[in-house]
């Protein structure tokens, strides 16, 4: 829910645009790294499986370099949180309410989000479950009912511009989502200890589910829309208003607008959580949830004024945010990959030797 709820509807146009028709294969290349990033927190979370991020990084690099790495990672859980509202809320005064004013959007999201943070984890699963099965059959209705309508020999030629544009793909949807399976390196030791066992398969299957879903919708989009897929931001959005079976459905757009604001829903409601949780173990709070209500508040007021429109902000997004996940989340993680290895290396040796 919190790889796919909003990347599938924000994801597939503008990595077309960057990638043309071989934006399948910048997912391909970009989830490859994701499932590296990923193996290395399972890798960690083997080592310390009682300890989360914060916790761990204390352990192997010390409490100054673990708060001075913590600096960057919370200023990117900032910039995400308030990336996340700021897409719905610019989808909704573009796409459907054009006179309603974005904070109207911003504070309810939030408001809602910040409410099921302080409810704790089990509240969130509970619900998301829900959630996330009506987001699923609504995308799979649409892509199914668009049938008609796919043309494969748009997806020729593959890389008409070569393999730069589809590098370039990979770099941008790197950073966005797969850069950010980060989080759940605080939600780990959360796991039901009788379920741990089973974590590292499910982890990995269901980011290989994410990465088939997001290649499906990009596929079908180009052979929709074809070179014109890149043009569209909410490319999903424009399938379903094309749509017509049988004249009995018609325009459904409006199922995947409640997607994309049901997914982000969830996804700003698991950030909020994290980086509560990141700050109140950083600071070595013992209630993580006194934090929620504030930092809500914080990122709302940063989403009134982090962008002048919506062309800086798709910069944002597009060059500065993919930047700015390798030095906040893959950087620090991969350090903490090699010193835990070379630990288990030294440790190994000192038990040979006893």
């Amino acid at each position: 829910m919190f790889m796919t709820g909003s990347s599938i509807i924000n994801i597939p146009g503008p990595l077309i645009g960057k990638a043309n028709n071989g934006a399948w294969l910048s997912l391909l290349l970009s989830g490859g790294f994701g499932f590296l990033l990923l193996s290395c927190m399972l890798f960690l979370y083997r080592r310390f499986p009682d300890m989360t991020y914060v916790e761990y990084s204390r352990k192997l690099i010390g409490t100054p370099l673990t708060v001075i790495f913590s600096v960057c990672t919370m200023s990117l859980f900032i910039q995400m949180q308030a990336g996340i509202v700021i897409d719905v809320s610019l989808f909704m005064v573009s796409s459907m309410l054009r006179e309603t004013p974005m904070y109207v959007f911003s504070f309810l999201v939030y408001a809602i989000s910040a409410a099921t943070a302080r409810a704790g984890l089990e509240v969130m699963a509970r619900m998301f479950t829900l959630i996330l099965i009506l987001i699923t059959f609504f995308i799979i209705a649409v892509l199914l009912v668009a049938i008609p309508d796919y043309d494969p020999s748009n997806l020729l030629p593959v890389m008409p511009k070569g393999i730069k544009p589809v590098l370039h793909g990979a770099y941008f949807s790197f950073g966005f989502p797969y850069a950010e399976v980060f989080l759940f390196s605080m939600l780990f030791p959360f796991v039901n200890k009788s379920s741990s066992p089973k974590l590292c398969k499910i982890m990995l299957i269901t980011l290989g589910l994410n990465l088939f879903i997001l290649c499906l919708s990009t596929v079908c989009a180009i052979m929709v829309f074809g070179a014109y897929a890149g043009e569209r931001p909410y490319v999903l959005f424009s399938l379903a208003r094309i749509i017509e079976f049988q004249e009995i459905i018609q325009r459904m757009e409006s199922i995947i607008g409640m997607s994309l604001i049901l997914g982000s829903y969830m996804k700003t409601t698991i950030t909020l959580y994290v980086f509560s949780l990141f700050l109140s173990q950083l600071c070595r709070f013992k209630d993580s949830r006194i934090l929620v209500m504030p930092l809500a508040l914080l990122t709302f007021l940063i989403g009134l004024v982090a962008f002048d429109g919506a062309a800086e902000w798709g910069f944002i997004v597009s060059v500065i945010h993919p930047l700015w996940t390798y030095a906040a989340f893959v950087a620090p993680l991969l350090l903490l990959t090699v010193v835990a290895l070379f630990r288990k290396q030294e440790q190994s040796k000192e038990e040979g030797i006893s």
